[in-house]
């Protein structure tokens, strides 16, 4: 059977650490196919620093290039705002028949996923894949959701996209050329976005 993962962010912008945990996901078999879903706007985060969502879905086509294991996804875009990933869910379920769906989160997030709409409902869905964020223990979660599955050996990646954004607006680009693919450097650039 099919293995699809989907892989829910701003990515705001794309970077490095984002393609480097699909990859981990389907050069281990965990998965055949990773779908980066760009959230228009995320309940859970300030929609101020966001910029447009097609420029971010481009920017995930630029990082994952002709890489057919990575896809972006924007079926959020045409869904009623903000978006849950429930609803988000039920949605892709329809386009993916005799096929293994699973969630990829941090562990930030699972510490907080009863927050989270229809949680229980999530659960009953797809299997969740959780991969280390810094200063939370996998552990910690454990305790909350043990049928989770959790990811201790997946690569981690000490950056953020705030990070990266902050740099650029003051004209730095260090963290832009170690953090993103040439590609999304250039069009953020060329665009002058940030």
């Amino acid at each position: 059977m099919k293995k699809i993962t989907f892989y829910f962010g701003s990515f705001n912008p794309i970077h490095n650490g984002h393609v480097g945990l699909a990859n981990y996901l389907v050069n281990n078999n965990l998965s055949d196919e990773v779908y980066f879903v760009v959230s228009p706007r995320n309940p859970l985060k300030n929609e101020q620093e966001l910029i447009d969502e097609n420029l971010r879905i481009e920017m995930v086509r630029l990082a994952t290039g002709s890489d057919s294991r990575l896809q972006a996804s924007d079926i959020e875009f045409d869904m009623p705002k903000p978006s849950y990933t429930i609803d988000t869910l039920k949605k892709l379920q329809q386009n993916f028949s005799d096929t293994r769906l699973s969630l990829l989160i941090g562990s930030d997030n699972a510490l907080i996923f009863d927050q989270w709409k229809n949680y229980q409902m999530i659960l009953q869905m797809v299997d969740i894949l959780v991969y280390p964020r810094k200063n939370f223990d996998f552990q910690q979660v454990k305790e909350h959701f043990e049928q989770m599955t959790y990811l201790p050996n997946a690569p981690y990646f000490q950056i953020s996209s705030t990070e990266i954004r902050n740099e650029i607006k003051k004209n730095r680009f260090g963290l832009a050329k170690k953090w993103l693919n040439p590609k999304v450097l250039f069009f953020i650039k060329s665009k002058k976005i940030y």
